[in-house]
């Protein structure tokens, strides 16, 4: 059976820790990220175009996850848009 093109196995969950990064998400906000990196992309940032924190605690992206009120709208927003076969670029962020 083949893999469909888009899946949620595709991206990880960051989760913020006590210690909130001085260059990243300055809010208590899960991001998403990327789970393969892309030729000419940007390897260090979540799908909103935040930097990572410097030391990111990886959860699997799950159903549950999307419905929960800490999730960054705009990472949310760039899933969705990826999931319709859109590839936003960066220069909107």
């Amino acid at each position: 059976m083949p893999r469909p093109a888009w899946s949620l196995q595709g991206y990880q969950l960051i989760e913020p820790d006590e210690q909130l990064d001085l260059f990243a998400c300055r809010e208590v906000r899960l991001h998403l990220a990327a789970r393969q990196l892309e030729l000419g992309g940007h390897a260090d940032r979540t799908l909103c175009g935040g930097l990572l924190p410097a030391n990111p605690r990886w959860r699997p992206l799950d159903r549950q996850a999307l419905a929960d009120s800490r999730l960054c709208t705009n990472c949310l927003a760039r899933l969705q848009a990826q999931r319709r076969g859109e590839r936003p670029g960066w220069s909107d962020v």
